[in-house]
């Protein structure tokens, strides 16, 4: 009933993208992004209709052979059950012609949302173990990431109104709202950087890859060169932004001289004032006075900076495709941390630009957890899911941005070589595990 068959135009292919809703990990601009891995470009029609599409990148592992991955799964209708199997038989035949080891795929269905399950990803996961795949268990070994994520709708669901940035964060836990209200009092500033600018400028490049250094020591979780980064930038340069947050050492002292300026004045003025009026200026020179202390605080901790300097203290990196805004990269340097909040004003800056550029989703990005199914239930796909010690505060952080907990349905393996899967299986959890500690060490 199908036939299914290799893609060569690629503008049919990103436009199937674009109109059933896919991802920028599915449009032929990421294999780009990708070189390390071969590319393949799958298509099925039905009759003359195109019914299906999935891009498959390959890679070979040492002892576990060439590996198959099917970024963000299928763009198809996954209830149809013939679809679905005739493009198994059709993909294992594949497998056995290019001697894949086999094929992971990680469908972009939600599971559950805020904790409700969603029917469409439960028949996925039905659908996808009677045709043979499997649930990997072990998120150790995923490909590319966790299938925990964390999403800000940027619409109404039922009226399609689109909400405001400000609206957005009114929502937002306390601290979200305040650290992002005076961010520009505490010295931050801000950019936003296209791919010119930073080709233009390096330096925008090294600031980022310093804070990601910094998030990487805390979280353990980067482990990307600054020559990645930039040509991941340079292949989405139509869709990916940079956003920078800096501490300014003489804006800072600007704001500090005109508190100063403003207790002054409020002495001068406690002098001819009534008992009413002077109890007010008390009051707001104590406030005054706090914000002075907190300053002279962040003086203090960025003493090795000159007074004219500013430094990066916050970045993220972001790619926006076909309405979804994906944090793909992003964090705070140890400096200021705690006393400037940056990380909360780069992501308001990211889900401004998210609202501006009339995104539907800002994906605040993915959380890493331990287990992905329940414990007790092997044929639970992801059960209640345990946040790995070191993403506890990330999650906590993603949290507090009032959004959308989505829960994946995972990662499944069609297997053609069950000894060289279960090589991969064992082999690629530790030498991430080795690779991990080197980059640590070499950047330290």
């Amino acid at each position: 009933m199908y036939k299914f068959e290799s893609e060569k135009d690629f503008k049919a292919f990103d436009d199937y993208v674009i109109n059933n809703g896919g991802t920028y990990m599915q449009c032929s601009l990421w294999p780009e992004a990708k070189p390390a891995w071969s590319s393949h470009f799958y298509v099925g029609y039905k009759d003359d209709e195109r019914v299906f599409q999935c891009l498959i990148l390959g890679r070979n592992l040492p002892l576990a052979g060439l590996i198959w991955y099917i970024p963000d799964g299928f763009i198809c209708d996954y209830s149809d059950k013939v679809l679905i199997e005739e493009f198994t038989s059709f993909i294992m035949a594949e497998m056995k012609k290019h001697n894949v080891t086999a094929l992971l795929t990680d469908p972009h269905i939600p599971l559950r949302i805020n904790g409700v399950e969603q029917s469409s990803g439960l028949d996925a996961h039905d659908m996808l173990i009677a045709n043979g795949y499997s649930l990997n268990h072990n998120i150790e070994n995923y490909i590319y990431k966790a299938p925990v994520q964390y999403y800000i709708p940027l619409k109404d669901s039922e009226t399609g109104e689109r909400f405001t940035a400000d609206g957005i964060i009114k929502k937002c836990e306390k601290g979200v709202r305040y650290s992002v209200r005076i961010g520009d009092q505490r010295g931050l500033v801000s950019k936003i950087c296209s791919y010119d600018d930073v080709k233009n400028d390096p330096t925008l490049m090294d600031d980022f890859m310093q804070v990601m250094g910094d998030t990487s020591d805390r979280n353990d979780f980067m482990e990307r060169n600054s020559d990645y980064v930039t040509h991941l930038m340079e292949v989405f340069k139509d869709y990916m932004d940079l956003s920078l947050v800096y501490y300014d050492k003489s804006v800072d002292k600007k704001l500090q001289d005109e508190r100063d300026r403003q207790v002054a004045d409020n002495l001068k003025k406690m002098e001819t004032c009534n008992e009413k009026q002077k109890k007010k200026l008390v009051n707001d020179n104590e406030t005054i006075q706090q914000q002075t202390d907190n300053y002279l605080k962040r003086y203090q901790l960025a003493k090795d900076f000159t007074d004219n300097e500013s430094f990066c203290v916050a970045a993220g990196l972001t790619i926006r495709y076909n309405g979804i805004a994906g944090c793909i990269f992003g964090g705070s340097r140890n400096i200021l941390r705690n006393e400037t909040r940056p990380s909360h004003y780069v992501n308001y800056l990211r889900l401004k630009k998210s609202v501006e550029t009339g995104c539907d989703i800002h994906d605040l990005g993915y959380v890493f957890v331990d287990e992905v199914c329940h414990p007790d239930d092997k044929t639970k796909p992801l059960g209640e899911f345990k946040v790995r010690d070191d993403f506890v505060g990330i999650r906590d952080f993603k949290a507090s941005f009032n959004s959308d907990l989505i829960e994946f349905i995972g990662e499944y393996a069609l297997v053609n070589n069950k000894f060289k899967f279960m090589m991969y299986s064992d082999f690629v959890p530790k030498a991430r595990k080795l690779k991990t500690e080197i980059v640590k060490k070499l950047r330290k």
